[in-house]
């Protein structure tokens, strides 16, 4: 059936002719919002993985972190294509020197055909972006978590929208997609001001989207501040009622590359429902179906820049 969402790997699969897979990786960099150079808290959801799947340990060097994925997807799937994908905590914070020989070592097999880069906005710059930009088929996925600045303190993000904007803009001068990661159901914000982002992001036609509903985990600061003042969390129903208006308001265009996950089952405190991954996907598609809409119903190209 196809989707009422335009999938980040419908978008592969047109581009390459098959499906397209991503090997996740660690390469053992840090964060300037917990190392002491903005803050040493973090973003008070983030634990100490860093948002990382921990598919692979970083004990082992990109290279071959690599090497075992493709070998592990080929043999589960039968997998011939893939993207490298920088996931773990910020994969633009060092040197470009240093960046370069990272990058390089992702490309070890020729079955590697493009590269996606996990990192901040105030953690890149023109050097940064022009190397990345020598890359196939390069996306940068860059950390949103909302348009609005009161949000972003709230949550010690450690910079402000304008700050992406800026990210944005140098890295389409180069060419480069940018995928924004936008989380839902922050304690902070309203559906009004979660749908802003939205109309905000649909009006730079932004590559890419990426959806995350708030979670509470173990070692997050969120968990101190969840069991001393508990607060309302999205059910999985509002969550995914609130992704459908999302997505209704991107450009057609716009690729989604992740609505639900999982893997969170040992740190988890709440809400303990989004480990059911493809219920709430199904839940989404249940939903569009019922509106009769899609992505892009409510997209108002006039608005765009």
């Amino acid at each position: 059936m196809q989707k009422a969402y335009y999938a980040f790997s419908d978008y592969l699969k047109e581009k390459f002719g098959q499906k397209v897979y991503k090997i996740t990786i660690d390469a053992g960099f840090s964060c300037p919002n917990r190392d002491g150079k903005i803050s040493k808290g973090g973003c008070i959801f983030c634990d100490e993985s860093g948002s990382f799947s921990k598919a692979h340990s970083n004990k082992l060097d990109v290279e071959n972190q690599v090497k075992t994925g493709i070998e592990t997807l080929n043999k589960r799937f039968g997998a011939e294509k893939f993207f490298a994908y920088f996931q773990a905590f910020t994969n633009t914070y060092a040197p470009v020197e240093k960046l370069k020989r990272i990058y390089d070592a992702a490309f070890c097999d020729e079955r590697i055909c493009g590269i996606s880069i996990g990192t901040r906005p105030d953690c890149i710059d023109e050097n940064k972006l022009d190397l990345i930009a020598t890359y196939k088929n390069p996306w940068l996925e860059l950390g949103v978590q909302s348009t609005h600045d009161e949000t972003l303190k709230r949550i010690n993000r450690g910079h402000n929208y304008d700050c992406f904007l800026n990210a944005h803009k140098l890295a389409k001068e180069r060419n480069i997609n940018v995928c924004a990661h936008i989380v839902l159901g922050l304690p902070y914000e309203t559906k009004k001001d979660m749908l802003e982002s939205a109309k905000k992001l649909s009006k730079l036609r932004i590559d890419g989207i990426k959806l995350h509903m708030l979670t509470v985990l173990q070692d997050a600061p969120l968990a101190k501040i969840y069991k001393e003042n508990p607060f309302k969390l999205l059910d999985m129903q509002e969550y995914c009622e609130l992704v459908c208006d999302f997505l209704e308001l991107l450009a057609p265009e716009t690729t989604i590359h992740r609505l639900a996950g999982s893997g969170y089952s040992k740190t988890l405190i709440a809400p303990k429902w989004v480990n059911n991954k493809f219920e709430t996907l199904n839940l989404i598609d249940k939903i569009f179906e019922t509106r009769k809409t899609r992505q892009g119903a409510k997209y108002k190209p006039e608005c765009a820049v």
